[in-house]
Formats: C-alpha cells, structure tokens, sequence
C-alpha cells in the first residue's frame, strides 16, 4: 500500500477547493497536463472561497473612510471588520493594533521605520531578505545559522547579554524558513527575548499558512505576514501587534487618510495631527479587495480547522521526504535536521544536474511548477550548499549552462490546495529524471533554463 493510499484510510482531510485546479498546460514532449502548482512558497493559489466572497463584493466596491453614500459606509464596514477578522486569527490583544500593508516585505520596512533612532536589532543570517534588510537605519547585528533549535535561543541569549548600551532592542525572527520549512523556537526565543529588555517580531510569512500564529501565546510584540501566500490575492499584507512604536513615530508615508487634522500656520508652513490608529500608517486610497481577501482567507482556515489542515500537509511533507531519501542523488536541505518538525517547503539539490535544469524539464516534462535559485534568503542557501555566505550571485539567475553545476536549489512548496497526485507525479518525476535524464534538451536564456524548442527530442 503506498502512502497516498493510506491517506484514504487516515481520514485525512480533502484539500480546499483552489482555482487553477483544473488548469492544463503543455509539454515539450507533447500534450497536455494537469498543472501541478509546487510552489505555494512564492504565491499559493487563490481559495476559491476567497474568490466567490470577493466576486459577491466586488460590484459594492466603494472608497473607504470618505464617502457618505451607500458604497462607501459598506466598504469601510467591510474594511474594519476585515482587521477585526485578522485580529482574531491573529489572537491579538486588546491593545494591539492590525496595520495592513502591501506585503510582508511592505511590514517589515513598516516597523523598521518607526523603531527608535537608537534601536538595536538583532537577526539571523538564515531569515528571508524581507526580514534581513529592512533595518538600514539601526544598529544591526548579524546572527550566525544556528544548527538547532536550542542552539538558536542560546545564541540569541549571548548576543543580548553583550548587548551595549542598554537601549531599546528588536529581535526579528522567523516562524517557519521559507528554504528549509523547518519550524524555529518562537516563544522561547520571544522568552529570551524579553528577559533582556527586547521586543521581537516575528515574521510569519510561510508560518501563517500552515499552522495557527497566535500573537498572545507565542508572546510575540509584533507578527507579519503576506496574503499571497495565505491563499488571498490582490497584494496585501498585515503587520499587527504593540501599538505604543507605531503611535510614537512619524507616519509611514504622509498623505490623506494617516492626516486627522491639517492647517496652514501663519509663517506659511502647515501643521498637522496625525491619527494615532492604525490609520497614521495606512496613508491613500487602501487595497480594499486585498484586505477582504485576507479576511476571507483567515475565516476560511480557520473553518477548516487548522488540527485537520496540518495533519494532512504533514502526510504530504512525510510522502515526498520519503520519496526524496529513496533516490541518493538528492540531498535535501536542513538546518536542524532530518526530525525537524517543518511545514510544506522543502528545499534540495541533485548531484549531477544544474537546479535551474531541473526545475525547467520538471516544468516542461512533467507539468510541475517548483521554483529554484537562492529563494531570497541567499547567505541561508550559501551556508546550507557548504559555500561562502559572502559569495557573490543572483537569486534564480544561474550562469551556469544545463548540466553544469550552480550555487542554487530547487524548491518543492504546497499547502492545503495540494492534491496527492501532485505530490505523486513530483517524486515519479524525480526519480524519472534522475534515472533516465531529461527527454529534451535545454539551454540558458536570459538567465533562465529553457527547453531548446529548435531541438529534437532526445
């Protein structure tokens, strides 16, 4: 009995109806396929119950915040009880405040924005460029890959205790790698955190969709996260959390909506009071269909029952690790090892192939969609392929031409859309391409693997 069989037998939960199910794309060796969508670590497929919510809404589209009509007191009604809906999910507290934002990225430049002039944060080499970069007017300090999770608290604990002078401080973390899927130790670094004085923030972009974040209990200050990734299109994202950083510093962007009062002073300058809601960062016309999405997402999960939807990705994680180990060309990627508990991400490279090859015969031959490169978390992937975290390259831009090696991986991702066939047809095809080669030949074309189209079939 194979293990998707067995699924049967479990009472595993169905996957959630997604659009693009039913999609078919060609392949190079001809016909046609069910796409196989494996990269829900870059953008996971819309819920197709958030498409019938926003479809419902979207002819009482109206501006927020500034309309008397119809329209417009629905939409704001629909607005802030989109952020009351997210503050649930969330599990904030009473005085926490929901910001929505562009992204996850758009956060974390939020709150780094606002921390104080003489704050010191603290980060690990292993997080995701949007969690690594954003603090270009702080005092950073870069932490080293821990190889464990205690070893993560511990060389957190260290860097905090040499910490000087003792001014205010930022821990930023993530919930789960978006390279390896492996969870981190967030109420115990949130713990160590706050026994020396620091606030963290927890960057829960690949966490959020797989397992419930909640603020309260993690004993987190601040979570962020991105709708693309939590089944919700339109580009919206949400930074929640304490209110008094975000209240105490001038507004993310100046414009009309951050603005509660606005008048000309007599030497002709212009005061202004700026709100001290979650509004003083939310200047501008907001993404309203974005924001209902992430509320509709958020309710649609948590009907599901989050118990249901990680025993069910969990069986998947199991399948395609196992499926993985049995081919010995393939190494998979892993900070803290093979028990790790981890959620829908695993990263890998496979001795004799070029990851950008891989991954195009995988999307050409197959129908697979996986991604590869450096995932936006370059020194992460460096210190995990045994490289130099120093070493130049570009993220998903190999140099290197089909069948010569390259400093990338290849990036299998899924959730609760997934189907078992997809996980199925990926590891056949792994261990097809491995065994037998690739049928077609490819070539590099503006910095991407591509089936040669002029070739014949090998």
């Amino acid at each position: 009995m194979s293990v998707f069989t067995a699924a049967a037998d479990q009472s595993l939960c169905a996957p959630l109806s997604v659009l693009g199910k039913d999609v078919t794309v060609p392949l190079v060796t001809g016909g046609e396929v069910t796409y196989a969508a494996l990269d829900y670590a870059a953008s996971a497929p819309a819920l197709q119950r958030v498409w019938d919510d926003v479809a419902a809404y979207a002819p009482y589209y109206g501006s927020v915040h500034r309309g008397a009509g119809y329209l417009s007191q629905l939409s704001t009604d629909l607005f802030e009880n989109s952020r009351a809906t997210v503050a649930e999910f969330l599990g904030c507290r009473a005085d926490d405040q929901v910001i929505f934002t562009r992204s996850t990225t758009d956060s974390l430049n939020l709150l780094a924005a606002v921390v104080p002039a003489d704050c010191q944060v603290f980060v690990y080499e292993t997080e995701h460029h949007a969690s690594l970069l954003p603090w270009r007017d702080a005092r950073v300090t870069y932490l080293n890959a821990p190889r464990t999770p205690a070893q993560a608290v511990e060389t957190l604990e260290r860097a905090l205790a040499d910490r000087e002078p003792y001014g205010p401080a930022l821990v930023c973390v993530t919930g789960a790698s978006n390279v390896t899927g492996e969870l981190w130790p967030v109420k115990e670094l949130a713990a160590a955190a706050h026994a020396h004085g620091a606030r963290i923030v927890l960057d829960a972009a690949q966490l959020a969709p797989h397992h419930p974040v909640d603020i309260a209990e993690l004993d987190v200050d601040w979570v962020a996260f991105s709708g693309h990734k939590l089944y919700a299109p339109f580009g919206s994202g949400v930074l929640a959390g304490r209110s008094d950083w975000l209240q105490q510093a001038e507004p993310y962007l100046a414009g009309g909506g951050a603005s509660r009062k606005v008048a000309r002073r007599t030497d002709g300058g212009v005061d202004v009071e700026w709100h001290s809601t979650a509004a003083r960062h939310e200047a501008g016309s907001p993404n309203v269909i974005g924001v209902y999405s992430i509320a509709s997402a958020c309710k649609a999960l948590t009907e599901a029952g989050f118990d249901n939807l990680v025993a069910r990705e969990q069986h998947l994680v199991g399948a395609v690790r196992a499926g993985l180990a049995e081919v010995p060309e393939v190494k998979v990627l892993s900070l803290f090892g093979d028990e790790a508990p981890r959620v829908g991400v695993i990263s890998f490279v496979v001795e004799g192939w070029n990851s950008s090859h891989f991954a195009a015969a995988l999307s050409a031959e197959y129908g697979i969609g996986v991604r590869d490169g450096l995932f936006c978390a370059h020194p992460l992937v460096r210190t995990l392929l045994g490289s130099d975290p120093q070493e130049v390259g570009e993220c998903g831009a190999p140099e290197a031409e089909p069948g010569e090696s390259s400093l990338n991986a290849i990036r299998v991702s899924f959730g609760a859309g997934t189907p078992d066939e997809h996980i199925e047809r990926f590891v056949r095809a792994v261990k097809e391409l491995v065994s037998k080669g690739a049928q077609w030949k490819y070539r590099t074309e503006d910095g991407r693997c591509v089936p040669d189209r002029g070739a014949a079939q090998l």
